[in-house]
């Protein structure tokens, strides 16, 4: 069957990309997949080896949580493969075990307070080291500050430990001053009472650069005409700051408060591990450290498994009802409506 003129020349003429229509009634043009691949595919190849990376070390793993399931024991067969298809199925046993294991949940209660603690004396800081820094006039004074406090944050957590005990320890700087001046001297790295307040202020010495980085470019990309039309209608530094900075500032605070909540379950393993025994297990064990000593100490891996797999069920569910929460407070959050 011949096809008409106009049919071949129908059948040749590129489709029009589609328009749809937006809430606010605002044509939105889609292109087709196979232009939107030809225009990013530069973007799509510089992310590959990060895709990679996370395919390999993070998702293909979440297919040994089976051994949850499992009387999973390693040494059952030559290689991993073989040992999880000949360990015995036990169901949900050790899920019931968690329940009624009271140290999950001293681990748990310990975690939580720390991440509240954390939440409520970390998050700030950076945001107000952002504004002190963003207050300097002179550029290179305001590089200057921004290197020194984001220089924390490529120190080891063996090195930060190691810095507040020569501070802070029995025999660190202050407590021989103290002693040299008659007083009494003291020793915080081994009290357990104060063992959550001191990984956050480590944490705040060591990660809160990294956050006034983020913040400051927020912060640059606000117009300098918003700032000098509110000086000419009177308004003074404080009033920009509040009508000005902070609004810029909302977006970034939601985003990263809904990634801190989805960690919330994950509090320094590495930092908490090295301090575990000058204050004891009671006030240092959290979930990431029961999970060690319980998985790889003892060799529990059916439970530790389990115990992981809660931990991120839960971790997960903290980041949807937090970014629902920034949805009704009209944020974007993690992704979009």
């Amino acid at each position: 069957m011949s096809l008409s003129t106009e049919d071949r020349r129908a059948r040749d003429t590129p489709k029009p990309p589609v328009t749809t229509r937006a809430a606010g009634d605002r044509p939105v043009t889609k292109l087709p997949l196979r232009h939107r691949l030809r225009r990013d595919r530069t973007l799509i190849l510089m992310t590959l080896p990060a895709v990679a990376l996370l395919l390999v070390f993070a998702y293909v793993p979440l297919a040994g949580n089976v051994v949850a399931f499992q009387d999973y024991d390693p040494y059952i067969a030559d290689n991993a493969f073989e040992a999880i298809s000949q360990s015995p199925w036990v169901g949900f046993e050790w899920f019931q075990q968690m329940v009624n294991d009271r140290l999950f949940w001293s681990a748990l209660k310990n975690t939580l307070v720390i991440f509240l603690l954390q939440l409520t004396l970390f998050f700030p800081v950076p945001v107000l080291l952002a504004l002190f820094v963003n207050s300097f006039v002179r550029p290179r004074v305001r590089a200057v500050a921004q290197a020194i406090l984001y220089l924390p944050h490529f120190f080891s957590w063996v090195l930060v430990v190691t810095v507040f005990q020569q501070m802070f320890g029995g025999a660190g700087l202050i407590a021989q001053t103290l002693r040299e001046h008659g007083h009494e001297g003291f020793d915080l790295m081994t009290d357990p009472g104060l063992f959550k307040f001191l990984i956050t202020f480590e944490m705040i010495w060591k990660d809160a650069g990294w956050g006034v980085i983020v913040f400051l470019a927020a912060l640059a990309s606000v117009s300098p005409d918003l700032y000098e039309a509110s000086a000419m209608d009177g308004a003074n530094r404080w009033r920009r700051m509040w009508h000005i900075t902070l609004p810029a500032l909302r977006p970034v605070v939601a985003l990263l408060l809904v990634l801190q909540v989805g960690n919330a379950l994950t509090v320094g393993f590495e930092q908490i591990l090295l301090q575990r025994t000058a204050v004891g297990p009671g006030a240092s064990e959290v979930l990431d450290t029961y999970v060690w000593n319980v998985g790889i100490t003892n060799g529990g891996f059916s439970y530790a498994a389990a115990v992981g797999i809660v931990k991120g069920v839960f971790g997960l569910l903290l980041v949807l009802g937090a970014n629902k929460i920034a949805h009704l407070m009209g944020e974007q959050g993690v992704y979009k409506k």
